[in-house]
């Protein structure tokens, strides 16, 4: 390890410290009963730390290739950290998915409930959420003064969230982590308890005083139009993609993948219902007992048994997993958000990675065939062999490289690659399994297209393959019209999706950009090495690069 790895390590150790929640979400031990400064000042010190580091890195040569990418990553980054932060977007940020809102709700999933240590971290940190959650909103309320804003109807969405996170015939979070916590722990004394129950009902309050000030203080400053504007969102792109693209032509391109997608779509269907359409063969595999499973706990062991299958079977025949990375833990969420996601192992791999589903009120039915991909996506070889192994590769990366390097565009695309990859190894050879994968293809194809145009504000092609609306420019009416023809996905899933969308600019599409350069990563490779291209190794040397931007991983895959 030389120079630039010095100051990796060193820049983890002190984000920590002014990012305990971070700690806690990356596994790093000691800042489990502490929350992040939400206030001006808390934002003013994270950034002056990433400023700071820049000019360590701008001062410092990389001592040999491997360091050359670390410090190429690192530079990438914390650059466009500062980026944002300067445009008043980091201080600003709300939307339905990602803000210090979230932050401070989800953290407590990955907290461990036995133990009198974990008991009181979790009661301390549900007592320090009022003052958190009050710290936010003075920075909210101080940066739509400065101009920096979203969209009135994000406001009025969290607001929404706020409600069924504590809502007693909703999720009632708080007062239910309680209760997990006391049934992992009857001894505890009465004490704790009481801490416990205080702290959940102030952060219940807490969250419910979140509700009021969206609705009644920032509301009035929210902007109208919901769309960001060229500006704002070609910032957004590259930071969720780690490289610059032509707007315009992957616009374009979206309704391309798209219609390719459908046309293999009806090929499939086909084969499940001969001479039928793809909603034929839809209704034909929802009918199908085999392929359906009642109860979110059955539908957990069975993501839990083919996540494991999964890595059993790849393991030293396409990819050589890690000890440590062939474990995961698929869990149901202990909120109704309707959103799949993974977390990462901590630092020591006590807690493993995880596989989560915020499964949305009322559903108890699952259908197998539209998730097979989606467990090759979140498990192995997707996000989980990704995360994991990078936390792993200690001898080839450095703290910050295995710990906080995180680029939507290269994991989301990896992802997707991943599932596509799946195919191509045999593992979707049954059609309604093929089905579900292109489905969930299609699905991220079609918010390129309605992301792209709802932000920008773009021209629907006069010629576009699906005669929709044609000359017409993009609202949120519009790109909701548009993902229910062509995503069969339920309503209550799709509202919280198209609020994502026009809540978090650019960050939809980074999945299915992002495959679109993996892909041409592998091309590329393919094409410069000829006969001595071996996909095992390929796949190897990227992701041993760890989460990078997706131009520096395209230049270093180029040097291999």
């Amino acid at each position: 390890m030389g120079a630039i790895d010095d100051i990796a390590d060193g820049y983890v150790d002190q984000w920590a410290v002014l990012e305990p929640i971070g700690a806690t979400y990356i596994g790093i031990a000691g800042y489990d009963d502490k929350l992040s400064d939400l206030s001006p000042d808390g934002f003013a010190a994270r950034a002056e730390l990433d400023r700071k580091t820049l000019a360590e890195l701008n001062r410092t040569q990389p001592t040999d290739e491997r360091e050359r990418v670390a410090k190429e990553a690192m530079e990438e980054r914390l650059g466009l950290a500062l980026e944002l932060n300067d445009a008043g977007m980091t201080t600003s940020e709300l939307n339905v998915i990602s803000s210090p809102l979230h932050a401070v709700r989800s953290i407590f999933d990955l907290m461990p409930l036995a133990g009198e240590e974990a008991a009181a971290n979790i009661a301390a940190r549900m007592s320090a959420t009022p003052s958190a959650l009050a710290e936010w909103r003075n920075t909210l309320l101080l940066a739509a003064q400065a101009g920096h804003v979203v969209a009135r109807h994000q406001m009025l969405e969290v607001a929404n969230q706020c409600d069924i996170w504590t809502d007693t015939a909703g999720d009632n979070f708080y007062p239910l982590l309680v209760e997990r916590v006391t049934a992992a722990n009857p001894g505890l004394s009465a004490g704790l308890v009481s801490d416990l129950e205080r702290g959940a009902a102030a952060a219940r309050e807490a969250t419910s005083d979140v509700a009021r000030f969206l609705r009644k203080d920032l509301a009035p400053h929210g902007k109208e139009n919901q769309a960001v504007g060229v500006d704002a969102y070609r910032l957004a792109s590259r930071h969720f993609l780690g490289a610059s693209i032509d707007l315009h032509e992957t616009y374009e391109w979206g309704f391309e993948e798209l219609a390719r997608l459908e046309s293999e779509m009806r090929t499939v269907a086909d084969k499940i219902v001969p001479g039928g359409t793809v909603d034929d063969a839809v209704v034909a595999l929802d009918a199908e007992p085999a392929r359906n499973i009642e109860g979110k706990d059955a539908f957990r062991r069975w993501m839990q048994e083919l996540a494991d299958q999964a890595i059993a079977d790849l393991h030293g025949t396409h990819f050589d997993v890690p000890e440590p990375v062939r474990r995961i833990e698929c869990c149901i969420a202990p909120t109704s958000d309707g959103a799949i996601y993974y977390t990462g192992p901590s630092e020591d791999f006590t807690r493993p990675g995880q596989m989560w589903w915020a499964v949305p009120l009322g559903v108890t039915t699952f259908s197998t065939w539209r998730e097979v991909t989606t467990v090759y996506h979140e498990g192995v070889p997707g996000h989980h062999l990704q995360v994991a192994q990078t936390a792993y590769r200690s001898e080839l990366l450095n703290r910050w490289q295995r710990l906080l390097c995180w680029v939507s565009g290269h994991g989301e695309g990896w992802a997707l690659y991943a599932e596509r990859l799946m195919d191509e190894l045999g593992y979707l050879a049954d059609p309604g399994d093929k089905l579900g994968m292109l489905d969930s293809q299609a699905f991220r194809a079609a918010r390129v297209v309605v992301d792209l145009g709802m932000h920008l504000e773009l021209e629907i092609p006069r010629d576009n393959p699906f005669g929709f609306h044609p000359g017409e420019r993009w609202t949120p009416q519009l790109g909701w019209e548009f993902m229910r023809a062509h995503c069969r996905v339920p309503d209550e899933n799709l509202r919280f999706e198209l609020n994502r969308y026009l809540g978090w600019p650019g960050q939809a599409p980074s999945y299915k950009v992002g495959e679109r350069i993996w892909l041409a990563a592998r091309d590329a490779a393919k094409a410069r090495k000829g006969a001595d291209f071996d996909l095992k190794s390929f796949h190897g040397d990227a992701l041993n690069l760890g989460s990078v931007g997706l131009d520096v991983l395209q230049a270093s895959i180029a040097r291999l």
